[in-house]
């Protein structure tokens, strides 16, 4: 989505965000603040096996907001020999996402983009009044 279209949408950041997994830290949760009024969007973009990795099959789930009506997915699974690393295009989830290592010992790098969307009233009021039926 082309976000220079919207005339509502003042600021917008994007930040990177990464976590390792592994035997000894096997979750990861990424999360906001469910204080502000932003919208937020997070999507992964990489995930891959460090050099160190054990030769077996590593499986990373996730599970985003959604938590009382779905399980945790399976989204990746990587072995050194054959599949190191996997890219992601488009995956959006809804914060909070926890990462977890299903199976292996890892480590296993996560890359993932949050961007959070600004809106100024004055220009959010006047598309509401212009693009209303009546």
């Amino acid at each position: 989505m082309d976000l220079s279209t919207f005339s509502s949408v003042s600021d917008t950041v994007c930040v990177l965000w990464g976590c390792e997994l592994s035997h000894s830290q096997s979750t990861a949760v990424f999360e906001i603040s469910e204080e502000d009024l932003l919208e937020h969007q997070f999507f992964i973009r990489t995930m891959c096996l460090s050099a160190e990795a054990s030769m077996e099959m590593h499986v990373v789930e996730v599970q985003d907001r959604v938590r009382v009506y779905s399980q945790p997915v399976p989204i990746a699974t990587l072995h050194p020999n054959c599949q190191p690393m996997v890219s992601f295009t488009g995956f959006e989830l809804i914060p909070p996402v926890t990462f977890s290592l299903r199976s292996g010992q890892g480590p296993v790098f996560i890359c993932g983009q949050h961007v959070t969307l600004g809106f100024e009233e004055e220009e959010y009021k006047e598309d509401v009044f212009f693009s209303s039926p009546w």
